[in-house]
């Protein structure tokens, strides 16, 4: 089963309609996959989640269920502020010490307004996933300009952003 997690709390975000077209595209490849929204975090899950608190937190805990019964993760994530967003460190620092998502397979896709497409995103994201020992797919997808070819009901009219999405979710697959 392959996990695609939204990496932002912010609600109807971008990654959320790229973490829905990545799906599709799974889908159409004959994967598996289920979809974790970190818009579903509880609002509190930093106090009540974490560190004393970890395992107390049911509505937590169940996205942490789905991110470890995972196979393979692929991460959606904006850049905010020249990293990754807080709530996605926050959730990663809630999983399970040194389980979680050890010896797990991922794949990351950057979503950025600028022209550096969420690389800064992926650099910060991809040196924690390999510090925690997950294994991280070399082709690092990265959508620059997101806003001007991400529509409204969640597709993307740059034909290279997509054919650059089907090669990764492919290698992904095979990996």
């Amino acid at each position: 089963m392959i996990t695609i997690i939204a990496g932002t709390n912010r609600p109807n975000s971008r990654a959320r309609l790229v973490a829905d077209l990545y799906g599709q595209l799974l889908a159409d490849l004959g994967a598996d996959y289920q979809l974790l929204d970190l818009a579903e975090l509880p609002a509190d899950f930093i106090e009540t989640a974490l560190y004393a608190n970890t395992g107390q937190h049911a509505g937590f805990n169940q996205l942490a269920a789905k991110a470890a019964a995972a196979e393979k993760l692929v991460f959606i994530v904006p850049e905010y502020n020249a990293s990754l967003p807080g709530a996605l460190k926050g959730f990663i620092d809630g999983l399970p010490y040194p389980g979680g998502i050890r010896g797990k397979k991922a794949a990351v896709v950057g979503l950025g307004t600028g022209a550096q497409g969420g690389a800064l995103a992926l650099c910060h994201l991809t040196d924690i996933l390999m510090y925690l020992g997950t294994v991280v797919l070399p082709t690092r997808v990265r959508l620059p300009f997101i806003d001007q070819y991400l529509t409204q009901n969640g597709t993307l009219s740059h034909e290279l952003y997509m054919q650059l999405l089907r090669e990764q979710a492919a290698q992904f697959i095979a990996l």
